[in-house]
């Protein structure tokens, strides 16, 4: 072979080998991530926190695919097909009702959930510690507390003998979530109105439909908590004190809240997509169940209402906003 050959040969191999190399490496794994409600930059920050410490960052080693629903359920179905279309590596869900879509669309992509109800009860999991299948994930169970936010609620209006729950007709729990709220009412020797809304506009409307109500439990369906602000400013204008199911609703201007620290019920299912993505199975995973509950009351919000709230309650909560 002549020198000049042997020197093009040479080059041209030099080309073809950097181009093998990264046609060798494997594709960069893809998630997608499904919510029935919108955009929430705490809870993605706290799924991108879970994900960080099991060695992901978005955009460096995984890439991801946000679907949003917007509080449109009936959107899931065709949102979650897509994902499938596109081969996504794990189906992260943000609500029960996103949670069930993707369940109902693919029975080989694992799936890794963020929710407050029971998953049990739902249909997603066989048990919490054994989901079995390809779901698993994390529940604050923030539909699960009736009783209790019943109860702390009556302590600061105990002449109250109406109470109200607010509820969202086409969450997948409604009936559940309405029978447990009954159930709890009814044991404090109380009566219960029921008022349902799904948008802006009709939750405007149920708080001029409460029939004598002063007292409003309301569910913990992901549409009640965007709507936070819009809720506790309604509340005040019609002088009703509010027990929600979590503190960033308290702190929206709600009058107390009761539930579970869900932004860590987020990294918890951030980190369990992480750990799927390194090899392990969705079904030898057990349900995260938080730890701890917090009770919050916002004195600021009491005194628009013009409620003393007695010290005995005050010494419960864990977190008093001035």
């Amino acid at each position: 072979m002549k020198r000049r050959e042997f020197i093009t040969l040479l080059g041209s191999s030099a080309v073809a080998w950097p181009l093998a190399a990264r046609a060798q490496q494997p594709a960069m794994p893809l998630i997608g991530l499904l919510s029935g409600t919108d955009r929430d930059a705490r809870q993605l920050a706290a799924i991108w926190r879970g994900l960080n410490e099991a060695g992901y960052f978005e955009g460096r080693n995984v890439a991801i695919e946000y679907r949003w629903a917007e509080g449109q359920y009936d959107r899931l179905p065709a949102l979650v097909d897509d994902l499938v279309r596109r081969q996504v590596t794990v189906i992260a869900t943000v609500t029960p009702v996103a949670a069930l879509a993707a369940k109902q669309a693919t029975t080989s992509i694992p799936i890794v959930f963020a929710l407050g109800s029971d998953p049990v009860k739902d249909g997603l999991v066989a048990s919490l510690n054994r989901p079995g299948g390809n779901v698993t994930g994390a529940t604050f169970f923030g539909n699960l507390l009736a009783a209790k936010r019943t109860e702390l609620l009556h302590q600061l209006v105990a002449d109250t003998k109406v109470f109200a729950v607010l509820l969202n007709p086409k969450n997948a729990n409604v009936e559940l979530e309405k029978s447990d709220t009954q159930q709890a009412v009814r044991a404090l020797g109380l009566r219960l109105v029921s008022v349902q809304a799904s948008t802006e506009d009709e939750i405007d409307k149920s708080f001029a439909d409460l029939q004598g109500a002063t007292a409003l439990l309301v569910s913990g369906d992901a549409r009640f908590y965007d709507r936070r602000r819009q809720i506790a400013e309604l509340a005040v204008r019609h002088a009703i004190a509010t027990c929600l199911p979590y503190r960033e609703q308290a702190v929206a201007g709600g009058l107390m809240s009761y539930g579970a620290d869900i932004s860590d019920t987020f990294r918890q299912a951030g980190n369990y997509v992480g750990r799927i993505l390194q090899g392990e199975k969705p079904a030898d995973l057990p349900v995260q169940q938080p730890s701890k509950f917090e009770f919050v009351i916002n004195l600021q919000t009491a005194r628009l209402l013009g409620l003393d709230v007695p010290p005995m309650l005050l010494a419960r909560a864990d977190e008093v906003i001035e």
